[in-house]
């Protein structure tokens, strides 16, 4: 019994020595938490205290204060802006104008422009003018044929009414009558009042 006892204790002993063992082998790693940026720390490690609000007042009063230089400072910008690119295109014109003045102390190009513009010519030359160079085509009576489109102008009420009217009244027959124009109206046909034989004495 007493052996039995003993063996039954080592291994006992034996299993603690294993439990421990294991308990040994397990290492605690301490969790790595990602690193914050510097403005995060400092606003966590940031206090609303009294030297900090009246900083932010002193701000706020300067933006106040520099709102109005600053709207005229830019408003000023803006006028310069506007100035120097009139100033740039005054300078683009002069530039041009210059190029012309010096095109007009060339001989040849007065005379050329003595010749295209007053058609003037030299002793014993024959010019040739040709008259309605630049004309359109037109219509069979004479009219400009433009490139535009164009409406016309028709006044459909009276121009119905005057061709009922005119269909009432008339003694023509359909092939004398003519069609309206557009744009003019066909005015309407006189009637001559009948006279009964025997009236008025």
């Amino acid at each position: 019994m007493a052996r039995a006892g003993k063996a039954g204790e080592g291994r006992g002993a034996a299993s603690g020595s294993e439990r421990a063992g294991a308990r040994a082998k397990t290492v605690r790693v301490p969790v790595a938490m990602p690193e914050e940026s510097r403005p995060a720390a400092w606003l966590r490690s940031f206090r609303l205290s009294g030297f900090a609000l009246s900083l932010l007042l002193l701000v706020v009063a300067a933006l106040v204060v520099l709102a109005t230089s600053l709207k005229t400072l830019v408003e000023q910008r803006q006028q310069i802006a506007e100035l120097q690119a009139k100033l740039d295109e005054a300078k683009g014109a002069v530039k041009d104008l210059k190029g012309q003045l010096d095109r007009w102390k060339d001989p040849a190009y007065i005379e050329s422009q003595a010749r295209d513009r007053l058609y003037y010519v030299f002793p014993g030359d024959i010019s040739y003018l040709v008259i309605g160079e630049n004309t359109g085509p037109a219509t069979h009576d004479g009219q400009p044929i433009s490139d535009k489109i164009q409406t016309t102008r028709v006044d459909w009420m009276r121009s119905l009414l005057s061709s009922v009217y005119t269909a009432g009244l008339t003694e023509q027959t359909p092939s004398q009558l003519q069609g309206p124009t557009q744009g003019t109206p066909t005015p309407a046909p006189t009637v001559a009042p009948t006279v009964t034989p025997g009236a008025g004495g």
